[in-house]
């Protein structure tokens, strides 16, 4: 079982507390091992197994407890059975019709401590959100970051530069890292079957999706073109004749999915949040990586994605910076701190190097500033400006 501390520390001080426990993220990204490192856990410190509910409803076993009454008839008789305080876990919970009401009565007519996932970002926006507003947690999960991946790994002896190669073509599904043995392909079968069941299940099924061959092509653009501001018009204009509402409903089935996230431009002068021009990153460097079928043409852009997701794992609220006619790859926010990180392939040339620092010595106040990329030689820094490598950047927890 793959141990997920920055997790499991997270919800860790809401145990035994009178709040359900929302564990949210992409199809795949560990969700359910967490909910059995919790169980495990548990046991460890006395509770015993007979004080602890489990399912999952992607399991034909609980086929019959798909609505709202038969799951809340089923748990509720158990309960009114079993010692105090009873745990109650609910997987993937979205796929039960009306979930909401079930989790909400049996909150309200239990002591129970109680935990479940979703693989649906629109489904705690509203519908559980509505009822249990000041009563639930959340803590979103996502796939492994780089590193995660090095603990799980075997070959220590591997330098950060192949290390890091491996991260941007495999990416950060647990599966893909249960052992050191799968090569390219099988890596890339086990990725794109992960993918298949988040379109099928997670997004054509739910939203109803009629035109799936474009929705596949709408991803496929957006991983080719991560690192650029894009809008629903634009990839409308692209696959012409497709209506710009049309795309803008797939794009939203793609957020709610946790496949995509849409990051919004920030205007650093005018300091305020621009409504256009927005920039997409997928969920895994690995998803990316296979929907390009292996191509490095967009290398900056895969580098640019793993360094957005850092960043939000690490808790930053991130915005695309507008500098007057210049962008800044990222602004990342955690009050009181701020950051500012620009991301490159290499700076090859005097060319590249001053447009990645152009940008951020513009900025004139005292917040970190970083160029990011994966040269094994890195320049001193430049009015304040540092120069680090991608491998530190994502290792060093005290570098910003």
């Amino acid at each position: 079982m793959l141990d997920r501390p920055l997790y499991y520390e997270k919800i860790r001080p809401f145990i035994n507390k009178p709040f359900i426990k929302v564990i949210t993220g992409i199809r795949r990204c560990g969700k359910s091992t967490m909910m059995l490192l919790i169980q495990q856990l548990l046991k460890e410190e006395g509770v015993a197994s007979k004080q602890i509910i489990s399912i999952n409803f992607e399991s034909m076993k609980y086929y019959d407890l798909r609505t709202s009454l038969a799951l809340y008839t089923y748990v509720s008789d158990l309960l009114k059975t079993m010692e105090s305080p009873a745990y109650v876990f609910f997987d993937e919970i979205q796929i039960v019709e009306k979930w909401e009401e079930a989790v909400n009565s049996l909150f309200l007519d239990f002591q129970i401590d109680m935990y479940i996932t979703i693989s649906n970002s629109q489904l705690l926006s509203s519908e559980l959100s509505t009822l249990l507003t000041g009563r639930f947690i959340h803590i979103e999960m996502q796939v492994l970051s780089f590193t995660e991946m090095l603990g799980f790994r075997s070959d220590q002896q591997e330098t950060q530069e192949n290390l890091l190669w491996l991260y941007i073509r495999r990416g950060g599904f647990p599966a893909v890292h249960l052992t050191d043995n799968y090569d390219e392909k099988a890596t890339y079968m086990i990725i794109h079957d992960i993918f298949d069941s988040i379109v099928l299940r997670d997004v054509v099924q739910r939203y109803k999706i009629r035109d799936v061959e474009l929705l596949r092509r709408i991803l496929n653009f957006i991983a080719d073109s991560v690192g650029s501001t894009i809008s629903a018009k634009r990839i409308a204009d692209y696959f012409t004749p497709v209506d710009p509402a049309t795309v803008y409903a797939y794009l939203e089935a793609l957020q709610c999915s946790y496949l995509i996230t849409k990051v919004n431009r920030f205007d650093i002068k005018q300091k305020r949040v621009l409504k256009t021009q927005s920039k997409y990153y997928l969920a895994d460097s690995g998803l990316q990586h296979a929907l390009c079928e292996g191509k490095a043409s967009n290398i900056s852009g895969i580098l640019e994605n793993i360094v957005y997701s850092e960043l939000v794992r690490r808790g930053y609220k991130v915005y695309i910076g507008k500098m007057g006619s210049l962008e800044v790859d990222f602004i990342a926010e955690q009050a009181p701190q701020k950051l500012y990180v620009q991301v490159a392939f290499k700076l090859e040339s005097e060319e590249t190097v001053q447009r990645e620092f152009s940008p951020l010595l513009c900025i004139r106040d005292s917040y970190p500033k970083f160029v990011v990329t994966m040269d094994s030689h890195f320049q001193d820094t430049i009015e304040g400006v540092r120069h680090i490598g991608l491998y530190q950047f994502l290792t060093d927890e005290h570098l910003y």
